[in-house]
This record gives C-alpha cells, structure tokens and sequence, in this order.
C-alpha cells in the first residue's frame, strides 16, 4: 500500500520528470546523431562540458540563457569535432567517441581547476525556478508534475515536439534519415552526405550538452566532479530502447526517471532492513530489463556505424 500511495503521488512524477529532464536532452542528441548514421559515445564527457560551461557562463555574468546558449555551442563543438574525425575520414565511431568523452571531460575539469584554482568548494549561482503557469499550474495532478516544472524541463517538453516534426515532416528529416539508411540515394540526390552526417551530429551534441547544462543550472547550482554520474551511457541505451523515435525517447526517459524517484523512496521506507546498494543498483537492472525486451524488435538505421565515402560503393 505505501508503494501504491507512492506510484499516486503528485510528488513522484514531478520528481520522475525532473530527474528525466536531463536524459530527454541527451536521448534526443544521440537520436538526432544515429539517424543520420553516427554513434556518438561522446555523449558523457558533452554533458560534462554542457555543465561546466553552462554554469561557469553564468557564474561570469552572462545570465541563465547565455549559459544555456554557451553550454550549446560547447556541445557543438565537441560534435563538430566527432563529426569531422568520423564522417569524413571515416575513423572508428566507437573510438572517436570515447575520445571525445574523454577529452571533453579532462578540459572541464582543467578549465575549472585552473579558473578556481584555491576554492574547496565551488561557488553557487541563481538556478532556474520552478514555474507557475497561470491556470495551467492549478490543473489537478498535471499542474504540479507538469507546469511547475524549470524552464528547462519545459523547454526538454518541446523539444520532443519539435524533434518528432523535423523528422517526420520536413525535408531536412527525410534526407536526415535517408542518410542514415541510405546515403547513396542521398548523393544521388545532390545533397551532401558529408554536410547532413555532421550537421546533424552538431545539433545532436548541443542538445546533450543541454543535459549537462541542466544539471548545474537547474537540478544544482553548481558544478561537482562526478555529477554527471553515467546518464549519458543511460541515453545510449534509451535511444535502442526507443527505436530512435522521439516519442518513445520521452517515455523511456520517464520511466528510468520513474525507477531512479522510486528508488529513492524505497530506501526510506525500507531502507533499513536491505543495504542501500540495491536501491541505487535498481534503476540500472529494471532499465536493462526494459531494453532487453524493446530492442528485440527495434529497427535501427541500416547505415549506422558504417563510413561512407564519396564515389566508393
């Protein structure tokens, strides 16, 4: 029955969409990034560089959305740089991307060392506030777990939207996915393999760094060692769970972010009679469950992983 009250809760799913907010952004990177036929394991040390950038831009005066705008284009770059080491010269998708982990996670912490060199702990900044959304937030159950939400969690929200719409409703999405099954078809075309491959690996980059920025600018207020804690290999495994749409990124996410808030109450309520490293280890083994039984049927695009280059067939 406490569990049940628990699952009921208003209190719960707010806390389970936060705590997935971050992993949308990510889940939503890496979709945009293996669509267009790019694994992109960089996605951890982006988050890192998302967060450290983010938070120090604001730290520095630059206010909540300049920090949300330079924790973007430090995701960009970083995705630039995979983009140009795998599309063109076709190097190892799974060794660019660690690479790049832990590149961008090493210059995080040597950026910050070296800005605050003799601080024991670091300093704090003015995060996002929850909302309150006229009428919208007085809703019953949706009002408090949907529109009293950050900023960014809102802004998450519509990027699945947003997402789902390119892909599925313009021509940048169509030739999107085409060259990430096909990228024959797509020069044939006229359009650039190349130009596709690492745009899309660019935009999908800025928006893990989003999730790193989320974390010090909305979940905290500052910028920890360590914080990013594993939930961009978590978004690896949520975009094969969704079978790279959007939508079911969206409720991938939220189910993990279910597990993690459930967790987290469990231990309360039973912490004391089962040690604490079976509740922090549950999240992981139900979200293995669950993609054990999704990627079973999963389609993934037929060009992933697979160089292309120009007049080779």
């Amino acid at each position: 029955m406490d569990i049940l009250q628990i699952l009921l809760s208003e209190s719960f799913w707010a806390a389970s969409l936060r705590i997935a907010t971050p992993l949308i952004f990510g889940v939503l990177g890496a979709l945009l990034c293996e669509k267009s036929g790019v694994l992109n394991l960089g996605i951890e040390g982006i988050f890192a560089a998302g967060a450290m950038c983010g938070w120090m831009a604001v730290w520095l005066g630059a206010g909540l959305w300049g920090g949300v705008l330079i924790a973007a284009l430090a995701g960009a770059f970083f995705g630039l740089i995979h983009g140009i080491l795998t599309v063109p010269l076709g190097l190892s998708q799974h060794v660019s991307g660690l690479g790049v982990t832990l590149f961008a996670t090493s210059l995080s912490y040597f950026t910050y060392r070296t800005a605050l060199p003799n601080v024991s702990s670091p300093p704090r900044i003015e995060p996002f506030r929850a909302l309150d959304i006229p009428l919208l937030s007085d809703l019953p159950f949706l009002g408090p777990v949907v529109f009293q939400q950050t900023a960014l969690t809102m802004l998450a929200l519509g990027l699945v939207g947003l997402v789902w719409y390119v892909l599925n409703r313009t021509a940048l999405g169509v030739a999107l996915q085409a060259v990430g099954d096909n990228p024959d078809s797509v020069d044939a075309q006229g359009l650039s393999v190349y130009g596709l491959r690492i745009g899309a690996v660019m935009a999908g980059s800025a928006l893990m760094a989003l999730g790193g920025a989320f974390l010090t600018m909305s979940a905290f207020d500052a910028f920890f060692f360590g914080m990013v804690n594993g939930r961009g290999w978590i978004c690896i495994a949520l975009v094969i769970f969704a079978s790279w749409k959007p939508g079911k990124a969206l409720l991938g996410a939220l189910l993990f972010g279910a597990f993690d808030a459930l967790q987290v109450r469990l231990q309360t309520e039973v912490g004391a009679m089962v040690p604490g490293q079976v509740f922090l280890m549950a999240p992981y083994v139900l979200s293995i469950f669950a993609l054990v039984i999704a990627a079973r049927k999963a389609e993934y695009p037929r060009a992933l992983l697979t160089p292309w280059f120009k007049g080779q067939r």
